[in-house]
């Protein structure tokens, strides 16, 4: 424990972390894969919660181009990411990793109810903590739902795991001479209108100063190197 910078982490993963090849669905072997990413950290004594999106089963914002009401997209979306939760917990016990979903919405027969207290009891017991139904509100992201978990938590950073290795002021996959940041403010970052994240959870995370660290969730290591401060992604602080 003395070695490591950070002993509570707030992972925030989106939901093609877990999806098929086509980006769509759940794909039991990515599960897999990152379940035991977790597990590593969590045997490293690093208290672990999670908050996964659920772009591959429902984004909110293709309902609304067809006319539905953001309210119902939205919440369309939150009880996805319960789908991705149950499926993250079966594959995280199965490897030996003790954990909890806990929902924002109330569905007693599948997970337990969001209580603050609840959850970090769990994780100082070394279970990890899988925080579903985004904020329980509508007009809401899932990345304002992982800033405000954080927070309530008591997170010592909150870990933004994407497919790109840092912020870059384009993308990197479509620009090769986009520019990478190792560090921004957080209001450099609200000004370059990051896709990383959204400005509402950028600014809850400004307010409360809570370290975000940007990295590749599928490089080798980059969950632990964080956790060990090594200098990795793009801090915004």
């Amino acid at each position: 424990m003395a070695d490591l910078k950070y002993t509570r982490i707030l992972l925030k993963v989106g939901g093609e972390a877990l999806a098929t090849p086509g980006g769509f669905g759940i794909d039991p072997e990515k599960v897999e894969e990152l379940a035991h990413k977790i597990k590593r950290v969590r045997d490293m004594g690093v208290q672990v919660a999670v908050v996964a999106g659920a772009g591959n089963i429902w984004r909110g914002q293709t309902g609304m181009k067809h006319g539905m009401d953001r309210a119902t997209a939205d919440y369309m979306g939150m009880l996805a990411t319960v789908l991705n939760g149950l499926a993250l917990q079966d594959a995280l016990e199965r490897i030996g990793a003790d954990t909890r979903v806990q929902t924002a919405i109330a569905m007693q027969e599948v997970a337990e109810p969001y209580i603050r207290r609840r959850a970090i009891r769990h994780l100082e017991k070394g279970r990890v903590v899988i925080l579903a139904g985004g904020t329980g509100n509508p007009f809401f992201t899932t990345d304002t739902a992982a800033a405000l978990r954080a927070m309530e938590i008591d997170a010592n950073v909150m870990v933004k795991a994407t497919k790109v290795d840092a912020i870059y002021d384009t993308d990197p996959h479509q620009d090769p001479t986009a520019k990478r940041f190792s560090h921004l403010t957080y209001l450099e970052a609200l000004n370059l209108r990051v896709q990383v994240m959204d400005s509402t959870a950028l600014t809850l995370c400004m307010d409360n100063n809570l370290p975000i660290i940007v990295i590749n969730l599928w490089n080798e290591g980059s969950i632990e190197r964080v956790v060990y401060g090594e200098d990795i992604g793009t801090l915004v602080s």
